[in-house]
């Protein structure tokens, strides 16, 4: 399931959403807007409250973090993931925002894959992760450039 959930918001529903919109905007507009919209900002809002709500998923499925004591961590990252998810979110109706839902994307997801990268040891969960983060981050910055 959650390889399936990463598959669809990072490259799935924003390419369907790129080729089907019938607007005149370029095509890095209508990239900046999607993949900033689903890709950051529902991935890391739906993330968020994910950690908030069930942090030993996080803890355990993805990180290997057995115990509850990393749980007030794990929810301090869903915290941060709600708030640059919803300023993502929100920019498909602020296209001003967009920006800065890129950029935060950006440098949150990232720093987040040089960590996973940095870690020897990781299962399936943490390497979608890794990917998946670098992957968006990449493309987020790609859009960045092209303003």
């Amino acid at each position: 399931m959650y390889v399936a959930t990463i598959v669809l918001l990072m490259l799935i529903v924003p390419a369907v959403a790129v080729a089907t919109d019938e607007s005149q905007a370029d095509l890095m507009d209508l990239v900046g807007k999607y993949f900033v919209f689903w890709a950051v900002g529902v991935r890391l809002f739906t993330a968020g409250v994910r950690q908030i709500l069930r942090p030993g998923l996080t803890s355990e499925g993805i990180l290997g973090v057995k115990g509850r004591d990393s749980w007030i961590l794990v929810r301090e990252l869903g915290f941060a993931n709600v708030a640059i998810g919803t300023v993502a979110i929100a920019s498909l109706w602020h296209g001003e925002w967009r920006t800065a839902g890129a950029l935060a994307g950006a440098v949150f997801l990232l720093l987040a894959g040089a960590q996973h990268v940095l870690k020897r040891e990781r299962n399936r969960e943490e390497t979608v992760a890794m990917v998946s983060d670098l992957a968006i981050g990449m493309r987020m910055v790609a859009y960045l450039l092209s303003r």
